[in-house]
């Protein structure tokens, strides 16, 4: 190496300095790269973000809240009734929970039928403050109005509702009217619940819908063939009952509606009509309510309504409830004369 120049020592420095380098990388492929892999580790162990964990979790029907915490568009509702052919009319007078309501129909032999008129009157007889001269005066006037519009005296009728029935100024105004000389039909809750269905439900949905009912007095729940099922209705707050037992108990019934007729839920009662009210179209028959978290409450009652509304829309994973401007269980008392 003495012998050697300056120029000849530095190019075997080189080489070997070149040789070395090549045998670590033949040798020892993995060294240095540590850093990168515990980098790829962190990576690979990050939470997915909140649309994800949402889209992770939501396959299936009944796998989300819809009533409760999330929004849905729901379908249009394509359907119009079979009018009457040469109907005749009827009148029938409910005893509400809240007043009097009176409505007037044509109906044919094949039980196709349109409403005609119908007027809504929340009454002072049931805050006791009306005398039995108000009450009689009112009946009266309720009567007089559905003959001057042609119904016939033998076809007005008067019904008392399960709701009402609870009420206990109830039963002077039955007597008023027993003093004129009418009959006052009485009808349970489960019979109130399969009128509603036979109002509501058109022939083309008996395979695929149920009907829901949501009144002051109680909630009824019906389905062909046979579903009749009742629960608190919208004033449950003065039963000293509570948003969730009532969430509860609503549920538990309206997960007992067969899988099968949950396409379609037929929504009638005094909390959908005020919801209907906010969106309906025009004059239309028909209006396809928004999600239950998608309104807000205005007032105790419909703060109840709509806990009744979520309880269903959860238990049964229905997201179509269409409201019927035309359809209550009075009229369903009507077809089944």
């Amino acid at each position: 190496m003495a012998r050697l120049t300056t120029f000849s020592r530095l190019l075997i420095t080189i080489a070997i300095v070149v040789g070395v380098f090549f045998a670590v990388r033949t040798f020892f492929p993995n060294l240095g790269k540590s850093g990168a892999s515990s980098e790829t580790t962190t990576t690979t162990t990050e939470q997915p973000t909140g649309s994800e964990t949402a889209s992770n979790n939501s396959g299936g029907s009944g796998a989300t809240t819809w009533g409760k915490s999330s929004s849905f568009t729901p379908a249009a509702f394509n359907y119009t009734a079979t009018p009457p052919s040469n109907g005749k009319l009827k009148g029938v007078v409910e005893l509400g929970a809240t007043g009097f309501n009176s409505f007037i129909i044509r109906v044919d032999a094949q039980k196709n039928w349109k409403l005609e008129k119908a007027e809504y009157g929340a009454s002072l007889v049931y805050e006791k403050l009306a005398t039995d001269d108000d009450v009689k005066s009112g009946l009266k006037r309720y009567i007089a109005d559905m003959l001057g519009y042609g119904v016939g005296p033998k076809e007005i009728h008067f019904v008392i509702s399960s709701g009402a029935k609870k009420v206990e100024i109830t039963q002077k105004i039955s007597d008023q009217l027993k003093g004129m000389g009418y009959f006052v039909n009485e009808v349970t809750p489960q019979q109130e619940a399969q009128l509603a269905l036979r109002a509501a439900l058109p022939n083309a949905y008996r395979s695929k819908a149920f009907v829901v009912d949501i009144g002051s007095g109680n909630t009824k729940i019906s389905w062909v063939p046979g579903g009749a099922l009742e629960a608190p209705g919208a004033k449950y707050f003065q039963n000293n009952l509570s948003d969730n037992a009532v969430y509860q108990e609503v549920s538990g019934k309206a997960k007992q509606v067969p899988s099968n007729l949950r396409e379609t839920c037929f929504i009638i009662g005094g909390i959908p009509y005020e919801l209907a009210k906010q969106v309906r179209n025009g004059k239309e028959r028909y209006t396809v309510l928004k999600a239950p978290a998608d309104y807000k409450a205005d007032g105790e009652k419909q703060k109840a309504g709509l806990n009744i509304y979520a309880a269903v829309a959860d238990a049964t994973g229905c997201k179509q409830f269409v409201f019927d401007w035309d359809a209550n269980f009075t009229i369903g008392f009507l077809l089944n004369l």
